[in-house]
């Protein structure tokens, strides 16, 4: 009778592993569950928290094919909903919460630009480079991308010059995730010195991940790092150098990774738990629950735990999506994180655009202290700035 139990104990328990298998392999969490178990979370005493968040936008008015009409009423709810939203709230340094629109080149359109950057320079965010390819060759992604970035800067005012080189510099989010050519199949790029091109091509940091649960997902998560590229094989940026303390840059690409982990609150079957990755949407709206697990996962450069950077994620103009973004939740977003974390003793909160998160990981890694609101111009100027700065001495 015992033994009878006892294998079919036994059995059950296998079936239950091979089942786990299974959940984690679909999920391609294999991938970077062993990164995810062994990484610690910092412990900081004795100083504020500065949490910087940073909102970006994978920005799509022709999502699912939409016609012209349709497209227009996307971005005009945006640019009236979310300023409406986004003037309520302030962080600690009285600024709203920003947006950062990474716009599709192939589904470039005058009108739109114009409206956002409306938007942006009325002090709500920034428009970066977002591009879907697929199949593509070196020379027409740097053709591609050169073209793109002239006309953000020269009609829509967007993207900051060096000041030290002249050149144009961008943050950059790659289609389907899959930069550097980081399916398996090669779909969706078909460029596997996508890094190198990036860097020549004046990006200052891409902010694609996390990805999960595609493939497309790095064995590196929640970290901040530099990655070098291989031209002969694809996805570079599965590992790289963390960004730190006295360090100096590497590599081809700075990465910039948002929240990636497991949510034990939410499980699939009452067992699995739920991959949290940072993006949100009507399905997964930023709860509380979300928003702490968020700032606890703790992203930072290596030896300053008290700057944490949460990045999150969405696709703004999906119509079953917006009432969360525009609506109700994200209010209730925006509120908790103004009286959780902006207390100015425990927390401060600072609402920060793609390139001011780069701005201040530069200062961070080159020693800089206090307050991060210092840093947000710290390498590159907000886009415009030297525009107009020359308009006014002309």
């Amino acid at each position: 009778m015992w033994t009878i139990t006892l294998l079919t104990a036994l059995a059950l328990l296998l079936m239950l592993a091979v089942a786990i298998t299974l959940a984690i392999r679909a999920r391609h969490m294999q991938i970077w569950l062993g990164s995810y178990i062994r990484r610690r979370r910092p412990r900081v005493t004795g100083k504020p928290v500065h949490v910087m968040f940073c909102f970006v936008d994978h920005f799509e008015p022709a999502w699912g094919k939409a016609d012209l009409a349709t497209q227009r009423a996307r971005v005009d709810r945006w640019c009236r909903d979310y300023r409406k939203l986004a003037s309520t709230h302030r962080d600690a340094d009285g600024r709203p919460p920003q947006h950062t629109f990474f716009y599709p080149e192939e589904e470039y359109l005058e009108e739109h630009l114009q409206k956002l950057a409306s938007l942006c320079a009325d002090g709500y965010g920034e428009i970066e480079v977002h591009l879907h390819h697929d199949n593509d060759t070196p020379d027409n992604f740097r053709a591609t991308i050169d073209r793109f970035n002239k006309v953000l800067h020269e009609r829509h005012n967007a993207l900051p010059r060096d000041p030290k080189t002249g050149r144009l510099r961008f943050g950059f989010i790659h289609g389907n995730w899959c930069l550097d050519n980081s399916r398996a199949d090669g779909r969706w790029c078909g460029i596997n010195n996508e890094l190198i091109l990036l860097r020549e091509l004046g990006c200052y940091a891409d902010f694609t991940l996390p990805s999960a649960p595609s493939e497309t997902q790095t064995r590196m998560i929640n970290a901040i790092y530099y990655a070098t590229d291989d031209p002969a094989r694809p996805k570079s940026h599965d590992t790289g150098e963390h960004v730190r303390v006295g360090g100096k840059p590497s590599g081809d690409l700075l990465i910039v990774q948002g929240p990636l982990g497991l949510n034990w609150r939410s499980r699939r079957f009452g067992i699995m738990p739920r991959i949290e990755n940072a993006d949100v949407r009507h399905a997964c709206p930023p709860t509380p629950e979300r928003v702490d697990a968020w700032v606890n996962t703790g992203v930072h450069v290596e030896g300053r735990p008290e700057w944490v950077f949460v990045k999150i994620h969405t696709h703004g103009t999906q119509e079953r999506d917006m009432d969360t973004l525009l609506g109700a939740a994200t209010e209730r977003m925006h509120r908790y994180l103004e009286d959780t974390y902006n207390d100015g003793k425990r927390y401060v909160l600072h609402y920060v655009t793609a390139r001011e998160v780069y701005n201040i990981i530069k200062a961070a890694e080159a020693g800089m202290t206090g307050n991060p609101h210092d840093y947000r111009d710290y390498e590159l100027p907000p886009p415009g700035a030297l525009v107009a700065a020359h308009a006014q001495t002309a």
